[in-house]
């Protein structure tokens, strides 16, 4: 079966210029001269790979990506931005949303149909991925008891790719569902009234987020970001209303797993408000050698470490630099080696 293409452009010969080289290349196209039209068409047609311009009236190609992101059904579909833009922050600004690539305007016929030929086989290795791996979704699934219901969604879902540094979902935004972490790391954070970045929680693969949203029916409360190239899959909230009601059993471990998520927030708030420097810095390594499954060397961003201890990242430096001098930790860069956890562990406040 030839797969589609939906190409969302405003510019009138380029879109027509672009619709004739798919359709040479025998795949099925749809075209829409603006974003909202966009929009509207991808959500009716679910094609395999979109294509699309930046600069638009109506809703910009931002815009786009961003509202189908919003909805399941579109979310894991390649998406190339079609730009004149070369800008880095521009660039940078569409992977954060999560683009798949871009083809800078004017393009060749080759780069085009090379840099659609490329989004689709990676979306087929990943989906083949997914499928070979089904014996490591049942063993995440432990979490819930193994039940055969809540094994058979996640079995039956699709992992969608989150490059580094992209944004899964947005504090305040509506709750699409569940998110399983099935390959990567992903940090959750709060933004403070004077703009600095709070870490509420670091997480790896086998743990969920969102699940505070699901239960209570309402927005995400802070921003999930990737900490590397990750896996995600997505539970929609209508199928985890469903799995509650019929098994009570899973709503009670998912409850016992929020529960210990706020009981976990609740203590890095009395550290914050009562631990010296020091002892907020040690208390933090600790926390990354226990998510790292107990490996004491890692990678890691003073800015993360700054957002997950609540300090500058001037104090970080000064204090992972107190820290090497005293033969606590050895570091390289952003990697930090932990050379005496005992120290760390009974670091005097």
């Amino acid at each position: 079966m030839n797969k589609s293409v939906l190409i969302i452009e405003d510019h009138d010969a380029i879109r027509a210029n672009v619709v004739e080289i798919l359709e040479m290349a025998c795949y099925n196209v749809f075209q829409a001269e603006n974003g909202k039209i966009g929009v509207d068409m991808a959500l009716k047609n679910i094609p395999d790979i979109i294509l699309c311009d930046i600069m638009m009236p109506e809703l910009d190609g931002y815009g786009v990506l961003y509202m189908l992101n919003k909805h399941v059904e579109t979310s894991g579909i390649p998406f190339i931005f079609l730009t004149a833009k070369a800008e880095h922050a521009d660039l940078r600004k569409g992977m954060e949303l999560g683009a798949d690539d871009y083809l800078i305007k004017p393009f060749d016929d080759m780069e085009l149909l090379n840099a659609i030929d490329i989004r689709l086989r990676k979306k087929a290795v990943a989906e083949q991925k997914h499928k070979s791996n089904s014996d490591d979704f049942k063993t995440l699934v432990a979490k819930t008891d193994g039940l055969a219901a809540f094994n058979k969604i996640i079995e039956g879902k699709k992992s969608r790719e989150f490059k580094k540094n992209q944004v899964i979902y947005y504090e305040d935004d509506h709750g699409k569902g569940l998110y399983l972490i099935t390959q990567g790391k992903v940090k959750t954070i709060k933004l403070a009234q004077d703009g600095r970045e709070l870490m509420t929680g670091m997480y790896g693969e086998g743990d969920y987020i969102g699940i505070n949203a699901v239960l209570s029916g309402s927005t995400y409360g802070d921003t999930a970001t990737t900490i590397e190239d990750s896996l995600l899959c997505l539970i929609p909230t209508e199928q985890m209303e469903s799995v509650f009601s019929l098994y009570p059993e899973v709503a009670r471990n998912f409850i016992h797993l929020l529960s210990r998520d706020n009981r976990e927030k609740e203590e890095q708030l009395l550290q914050l408000a009562y631990h010296s420097v020091r002892k907020k810095m040690a208390i933090t390594l600790v926390k990354l050698y226990e998510k790292n499954l107990s490996n004491d060397s890692f990678t890691i961003t003073r800015e993360d470490l700054a957002a997950m201890a609540c300090m500058a990242t001037e104090t970080v430096s000064r204090t992972l630099s107190d820290f090497k001098d005293e033969k606590l930790i050895d570091r390289s860069g952003s990697r930090i080696t932990l050379l005496d956890l005992t120290g760390l562990i009974k670091m005097k406040n």
